[in-house]
């Protein structure tokens, strides 16, 4: 998967709001090859609707960022498994 976003010239990146010790665990546990970004004060999640019931985790969306900065497609729920597979044919 990697590659075809190498490709591409695009990138995967996660967002959650573990701590580095525990996204690292999760990282590993799941063999992720992109970057886990922590965000653990939710700015980030947030920013992006992420952030539905702060008394909860992060709700799982899906953005895809052009090259220009500007938001290309955002989504309310996607399978974090899935959904690189799926965007990756329309980048």
């Amino acid at each position: 998967m990697k590659a075809e976003y190498d490709r591409k010239h695009a990138v995967i990146l996660g967002v959650s709001f573990d701590t580095p010790a525990d996204n690292k665990k999760f990282a590993e546990k799941f063999n992720f090859n992109f970057p886990l970004i922590c965000d653990t004060d939710r700015t980030i999640g947030t920013a992006y609707g992420a952030n539905v019931d702060p008394q909860k985790g992060a709700q799982r969306v899906g953005v895809v960022i052009a090259p220009d900065g500007k938001i290309k497609e955002w989504h309310a729920r996607v399978d974090a498994r899935a959904w690189p597979a799926e965007v990756v044919g329309r980048l």
